[in-house]
């Protein structure tokens, strides 16, 4: 599998990445792809390697009998156990370590923040999706800077998909589309709501009109 075929499977749409530890992380899962996700992370930031391993496993699986990509937040060791790809932040291992221990058939996606810069040179590192934000305030990330709405336009100049995350909602989604996201990443907009399904859809809803995300 080539790079080609790793940007096959990023065809944009609604990135769901999960929060935390909770009973029904299984449940919540299936319930966001089933509401229409295109792409899954699995987002722990605990210590409890055993749990974590077990949990990735069987989101990685569910994944799998939807046909979305899995991807794992920050932890090279733990997507190379899963089979997933993984979400790189900045002060997290280079994407040429990370596709030394995922493989060529790995995606590698990568936090930019504001920076265009960053998504260029990363790029240049292979980076297969670059993600932008907070574009708005953040309850998973309070204390996150916020990103111009211009960035998404000039990142899609790049030619890699363009990932919008940080207060990302039904309500101004469209907007960031509309400057360039092909992806949109959300949080608690979906895992923190009491009908998980039912968010995502609404999320997915916003792509519809689109004639192409890519």
């Amino acid at each position: 599998m080539n790079a080609f075929s790793r940007a096959a499977r990023l065809r944009g749409g609604v990135y769901a990445i999960t929060d935390g530890p909770r009973d029904d992380l299984f449940a919540a899962v299936e319930a966001a792809l089933a509401g229409g996700a295109s792409l899954l992370q699995y987002r722990d930031k605990t210590h409890d390697a055993a749990r974590r391993l077990a949990e990735a496993s069987e989101i990685a699986s569910i994944c799998a009998r939807y046909g979305v990509p899995f991807v794992v937040n920050d932890d090279v060791a733990l997507a190379r156990e899963t089979g997933g790809g993984v979400h790189l932040g900045h002060t997290d291992v280079s994407i040429a370590v990370a596709r030394a221990e995922l493989g060529p058939d790995a995606i590698i996606g990568v936090s930019c923040y504001g920076s265009v810069d960053r998504a260029r040179q990363l790029q240049a590192e292979g980076a297969d999706y670059i993600g932008f934000g907070a574009m708005y305030p953040s309850t998973t990330k309070p204390h996150a800077a916020i990103a111009p709405h211009d960035v998404l336009t000039q990142a899609k100049t790049l030619g890699l998909p363009v990932v919008a995350i940080g207060g990302v909602t039904p309500d101004n989604g469209r907007v960031l589309l509309e400057a360039g996201a092909d992806y949109l990443a959300v949080v608690s907009a979906i895992f923190a709501q009491p009908d998980i399904q039912t968010a995502t859809r609404r999320f997915a809803a916003l792509f519809e009109s689109r004639s192409g995300t890519l």
